[in-house]
């Protein structure tokens, strides 16, 4: 069977300023780490929304009390698999909008334990590496570029 969800998505990059990135566990498949990642409710429903309902729902952290950044950037990927029974019948891609979100320094999460066992806080290069996600850890990479000040790139 088939499901309906609508394959445009946001991707939410938790940082600080000194570049440090919330990761999220997944309950569903133990060992993948993530971003805030969710999709739209509806096709009206506008990319910023997506993002404060998702965050909200994921940490319970309230988008309203720090700083959400469109960054202008998506990425279209071919959804996994295993995930596919959750769209449309044929719908084999997702288009994942990328934001940031500036948060004064590490703040724990509320997880919602349907959807992540455990989280943590790593600087910006560790979280790239840790991410299952390719489209993921290369949203995590432009985080330096995107930020001012940053420091230089690791290496």
């Amino acid at each position: 069977m088939a499901g309906n969800k609508i394959p445009e998505s946001v991707l939410v990059v938790i940082h600080t300023t000194a570049l440090e990135v919330l990761l999220l566990e997944r309950a569903d498949h133990p060992g993948f780490w993530q971003s805030v990642t969710g999709s739209k409710d509806t096709l009206e429903e506008a990319l910023a929304d997506t993002c404060r309902r998702e965050v909200f729902e994921e940490t319970g952290l309230d988008c309203s009390r720090f700083e959400l950044t469109d960054w202008q950037w998506s990425q279209r990927y071919e959804i996994y698999a295993h995930w596919r029974h959750r769209y449309p019948s044929g719908v084999t891609h997702n288009t994942e909008h990328v934001f940031g979100l500036l948060l004064p320094g590490p703040i724990e999460a509320r997880l919602s334990p349907r959807e992540h066992l455990s989280q943590t806080w790593l600087p910006w290069h560790e979280a790239a590496d840790r991410c299952f996600s390719w489209s993921n850890a290369e949203a995590i990479r432009q985080l330096p570029r995107r930020t001012a000040g940053a420091p230089p790139a690791a290496g």
